[in-house]
């Protein structure tokens, strides 16, 4: 039997992704520090599903100069989808904490965002709400 764990996505700000990950709906739930191999995984989930469906975040402690990894190509991973009860609440929390909705949902049904480290993140609506302004005339920003 195949039981989907994790997907797991690097990250240069682990503060950063956790208070993005927390605007979508998902909390820390379990975290890991390795000393010896100077990581740091942090688990995060959708509340029900600990165990289940988890996004781990792995951070690669910089070296003792202090230069932080960047990651680019975060397109090529593709992207994590979550269901959400309002998608436009959530798109404006979101936007209020200055994240920048690259496909909004014009249709009351699907958005796309992206994590502080380029990570594109679809919501989904939770059945179906009708087209809302701002969001029904908002165009498209950047890739998503």
């Amino acid at each position: 039997m195949t039981k989907f764990l994790h997907s797991m996505i690097r990250v240069s700000d682990p503060d950063a992704t956790i208070a993005f990950f927390e605007l979508v709906g998902l909390k820390e739930v379990r975290r890991f520090d390795s000393e010896q191999g100077r990581f740091t995984l942090i688990f995060l989930a959708a509340p029900g599903e600990e165990g289940v469906a988890e996004v781990e975040l792995t951070y690669n402690w910089p070296p003792e100069d202090g230069a932080t990894e960047t990651y680019t190509g975060g397109r090529n991973f593709g992207h994590l989808a979550y269901r959400v009860d309002d998608i436009y609440e959530t798109c404006q929390r979101l936007k209020d904490a200055g994240h920048i909705i690259h496909r909004p949902p014009r249709d009351g049904h699907m958005a796309f965002v992206k994590s502080p480290d380029g990570i594109s993140v679809e919501l989904l609506q939770d059945g179906h709400l009708p087209p809302q302004e701002p969001w029904a005339s908002m165009e498209n920003t950047g890739t998503w």
